[in-house]
């Protein structure tokens, strides 16, 4: 089949950004973690994997225009709103949020609270490339970033974490497909304050299937009184390549407790 027949061009001009081509309706059907475009470079045409962070985040503007202008993705004004108005129903104020940004990307989500009035923010994402990218494109916005893997978090960053007394955490677009385990969830959660905020975002299918390991875990803090519920909604993330809608579920919850260990090691892999 010729790349005629699968393609799919959407064109923008001069500086308007980047020229990309998505695979037509009669191409092969793939789930959204293996979605894919093409991008025409200075060196030609190039594919990109959505979930190739990596190589998307290495090229100025190429996220944003990808996932927020041609994808329409709502879920990081979403979520921080729907945390802000457990600010608001608490009588809180966002200025004395000390957050932690999981899967923090190059900054839009960080970004997007600290235009609600969050003044601490603390970055950490595995991706070299994203944190590089956080510091290009939007600097300042994180008091520090940390490149680490969470499930082998070294002894000086959890340290270094556990000094900034962090008392929320919020993680959006990043749960559900391997990006990050139950267990890192788990490590990130337990870094944060008693009574402290967690605000995140699924795929509404990973919460409603019950093998997966990232809704056993949240169902059995819910149940155990270590997350308490404050609010959700479910809504549009994004659209997929084919302008389909990819429904999430947005919460905000409270935490309890910490998380134990064992829970979340067999849930890995």
């Amino acid at each position: 089949m010729s790349t005629k027949e699968i393609l799919e061009t959407r064109e923008r001009a001069g500086d308007e950004g980047f020229e990309m081509r998505f695979p037509a309706r009669n191409g092969a059907t793939v789930d959204q973690d293996e979605e894919w475009c093409e991008v025409r470079l200075a060196a030609g045409w190039r594919r990109f994997r959505f979930h190739d962070y990596h190589a998307i985040y290495s090229i100025p503007g190429l996220y944003e225009q990808l996932f927020y202008d041609e994808l329409k993705c709502d879920s990081p004004r979403t979520v921080c709103g729907l945390l802000s108005d457990q600010l608001e129903e608490t009588d809180e104020d966002a200025s004395d949020l000390r957050v932690l940004d999981v899967g923090a990307g190059n900054g839009m989500v960080g970004e997007e609270l600290q235009s609600r009035g969050a003044r601490t923010l603390v970055g950490v994402d595995i991706i070299e490339e994203a944190e590089m990218a956080a510091e290009r494109d939007r600097p300042g916005v994180y008091d520090a970033y940390y490149t680490v893997d969470l499930t082998a978090m070294p002894g000086d960053v959890r340290r270094a974490l556990r000094n900034r007394r962090l008392n929320t955490l919020v993680t959006v677009a990043a749960l559900g497909f391997g990006d990050i385990p139950p267990l890192a969830f788990a490590e990130a959660f337990n870094l944060i304050a008693d009574h402290g905020w967690v605000a995140f975002n699924i795929k509404d299918r990973f919460l409603e299937e019950e093998e997966s390991g990232f809704s056993k875990l949240i169902r059995r803090m819910l149940e155990e009184g270590i997350l308490e519920h404050r609010d959700e909604t479910h809504y549009r993330h994004r659209v997929s390549v084919h302008g389909d809608p990819l429904h999430y579920v947005a919460m905000v919850a409270e935490k309890r407790d910490e998380v134990p260990r064992e829970w979340v090691e067999p849930a890995v892999g």
